[in-house]
């Protein structure tokens, strides 16, 4: 299946560049451009792209803004946002991924870093594995958020098994199926459903929602970045 791409970028000619290198590959291609969010949002509404990589710096309504106004959007459940970023250690980064961006990058990405990530994050993976992330979320995300969805997300852990909060721990840690199912003695396949198991039952989008979720919740506790 070809994954279908939007790039919102304010900047024309990183546009053009990511266009010519997302479309030389034949498992994805670019359906629309846009430059500033109320653009990335509209078309997103019009074409369904499986993925969005929003810069976060745009005129107008930004990146956060639109990523918060996509992924709220009931009917565009299926798709993700991946911010693309000058700056990797930064606080709205951290306030994208709280309202549902899939993973960041930053702009100074290799070519197949990027086609990677579109990969990742169009199939519903998190990513979140480098150590800028790490340290993002221990410094940011972690901080407690008095708010009614974080008070839903305590009440919906309690919904879990204990399986599945062993293995939301491991995933939120940047764990891979593979490397769950090795830890607990299980089948990635299995590990694999306790994850959508507990996605589901704490309506998240994707294994970063778990990750925030995760820390928010106090299920898993940060470390200072080093």
């Amino acid at each position: 299946m070809t994954i279908r791409v939007l790039l919102a970028d304010d900047q024309a000619l990183l546009r053009a560049t990511f266009r010519i290198l997302i479309d030389s590959c034949d498992d994805m291609t670019v359906v629309a451009e846009a430059a500033n969010g109320n653009e990335a949002v509209a078309a997103a509404r019009e074409y369904r792209p499986d993925v969005v990589v929003m810069d976060i710096r745009m005129p107008g309504m930004d990146g956060l803004a639109a990523t918060a106004a996509i992924c709220r959007d009931e009917e565009l459940a299926a798709t993700r946002v991946l911010i693309l970023t000058t700056f990797e250690i930064d606080e709205y980064v951290a306030r994208a991924l709280r309202v549902g961006a899939s993973g960041f990058l930053g702009k100074d990405v290799e070519a197949d870093g990027l086609l990677a990530a579109v990969r990742t994050v169009a199939a519903g993976e998190a990513l979140l594995s480098p150590a800028a992330t790490r340290a993002l979320i221990a410094q940011f995300i972690a901080i407690p958020e008095p708010t009614a969805t974080a008070a839903a997300n305590h009440a919906a852990l309690d919904a879990l098994t204990a399986r599945e909060r062993e293995v939301m721990i491991l995933a939120a840690e940047g764990h891979s199926n593979q490397e769950i199912a090795a830890k607990l003695v299980i089948s990635p396949l299995t590990a694999r459903t306790h994850v959508h198991r507990a996605m589901a039952k704490l309506d998240a989008r994707d294994r970063a929602q778990l990750v925030v979720i995760a820390y928010q919740t106090g299920l898993l506790h940060s470390s200072p970045p080093e």
